[in-house]
């Protein structure tokens, strides 16, 4: 799977114009975007409801969009996020009783299906269910709160999931990663095999997004020339 994605996640965007700020990301380069829903239950903070994706889609976003919930009980949630428009609809496993029934909502109404393990969590979790995801999300973070320090365990994480995917025929399953990146981790995450960086404050918190997702790009550009040598 050689195309990767930068994912900035709106969780550190300009809420008051925050149509404006997903527009100006995407027109500078950004492929998706990350769409974190927390609920103050299962982490602690509040943010997005399906109205605002909503929202989103009116006004004329069209690029794929992860809704990544971190809510706690998720099953009646999934149906209300596709309807809004979520192009993925990733969730965790502990905010589910039952996991593969779950996950099975997601596709039934008509998203693409995403886990997400926390970085306490062992990667094993997507054992039984592998055969049903399309993105597996390491946090790299304590899911919560922005502007969190790069968890550097999260690469040997990335290197376990690699060997499992390896391991199934015919099935593409992006890795992404959500939390602390840095430009310095750009290339480490490539080399390990991320195919989604999400990243937040890194973009949304400097004076011109343009100039730093052109340097993210750039970075994935050499990736890619290192890897075909």
């Amino acid at each position: 799977m050689n195309k990767i994605f930068i994912s900035p996640s709106i969780l550190s965007a300009n809420f008051a114009i925050l149509g404006k700020e997903i527009m100006n990301v995407l027109k500078s380069g950004a492929d998706m975007i990350h769409f974190d829903v927390m609920d103050n239950h299962y982490v602690p903070n509040l943010t997005f409801g399906p109205i605002v994706l909503e929202s989103i889609r009116k006004y004329q976003i069209s690029a794929p969009i992860d809704v990544h919930i971190m809510a706690k009980p998720v099953d009646d949630l999934i149906p209300l996020f596709a309807k809004a428009g979520a192009t993925f609809i990733t969730i965790h496993p502990e905010s589910t009783y039952h996991l593969d029934r779950t996950l099975d909502i997601i596709k039934e109404n008509g998203c693409k299906v995403g886990l997400a393990i926390n970085p306490s969590l062992s990667v094993n979790v997507i054992d039984n269910v592998i055969d049903k995801l399309d993105l597996i999300l390491l946090m790299s973070v304590n899911p919560g709160f922005a502007k969190q320090k790069f968890i550097l365990n999260t690469f040997k994480k990335i290197l376990e999931i690699k060997k499992k995917i390896n391991l199934i025929e015919d099935k593409k399953i992006y890795i992404s990663v959500d939390g602390g990146i840095k430009f310095r981790h750009v290339m480490p995450l490539l080399q390990a095999g991320v195919n989604i960086l999400v990243m937040g404050s890194y973009i949304f918190n400097n004076i011109d997004s343009k100039i730093i997702i052109k340097k993210i790009k750039n970075e994935i550009k050499n990736f890619k020339n290192i890897s075909v040598v």
